[in-house]
């Protein structure tokens, strides 16, 4: 990704309805669909909107979650069946930019908005169920193509047909992707260093990698790995 490329947002989406997820998970609003005319953008996400799970979900670094139209379809084939505007959970369905390998911390241009890319989405047991599929979870993992969060560095409206302009990528490179897989642990070192903007969380995922790699982390922390995701184990 860089400057000056150019997205379209084709479905803002809140939530719809709450769903029940068996097991210790509880509520979730996972269950988000496209909503008319322009939604108003804040600090926590889109008006309408909200998490059920306040602990693992949401906060100013997952403001707001977009999944790009092209990998929606590249899955969709795959499972044979349409899967619309919100079915991924998301908040954004856009076209036409890379958004699993956007880079922490570049800042899109939305409507009057100004949207910074945080975090890759980790998926989780509300995501399992409601895929209705198959080791959804180890799959979505392998696949990698996560979509990103952002937190809302101007607030402003978003509205379907809203060009999004990549504004500012950061020099150090580092993508959405990079950090889900974790492959690269020189990688994710570099951005630790080099950029002012990562969350305590990504921090977290930084270290379990590390950990995952042999290197030394600065602080424990107990959570599941995507290594722990792919091989099944749901948080």
């Amino acid at each position: 990704m860089r400057v000056g490329d150019i997205g379209e947002v084709l479905a803002a989406c809140v939530v719809h309805a709450e769903i029940e997820v068996p097991g210790r998970v509880g509520r979730s609003a996972i269950d988000k669909r496209p909503v008319a005319g322009r939604v108003a953008v804040r600090a926590l996400g889109l008006a309408g909107d909200h998490v059920c799970n306040t602990k693992d979900h949401g906060g100013v670094d997952q403001a707001v979650y977009a999944y790009a139209d092209e990998d929606a379809r590249r899955w969709g084939t795959e499972l044979g069946r349409e899967l619309p505007a919100g079915w991924f959970g998301e908040n954004l369905r856009v076209r036409g930019l890379p958004v699993s390998d956007s880079v922490i911390g570049a800042r899109w241009s939305v409507g009057d908005t100004l949207l910074e890319v945080s975090a890759p989405r980790v998926p989780c047991a509300s995501f399992q169920h409601w895929s209705g599929e198959q080791q959804w979870v180890k799959r979505f993992t392998l696949r990698g193509d996560t979509g990103a969060y952002l937190r809302v560095l101007t607030e402003g409206t978003i509205a379907a047909g809203d060009r999004i302009s990549v504004v500012h990528v950061p020099e150090h490179g580092v993508t959405v992707r990079d950090l889900f897989t974790g492959a690269d642990p020189d990688l994710l070192a570099i951005l630790l260093a080099d950029e002012p903007t990562v969350s305590d969380d990504v921090r977290m995922q930084v270290e379990r990698h590390a950990r995952r790699h042999g290197r030394a982390a600065t602080h424990r922390h107990t959570t599941t790995s995507t290594d722990d995701i792919a091989a099944g184990v749901q948080p």
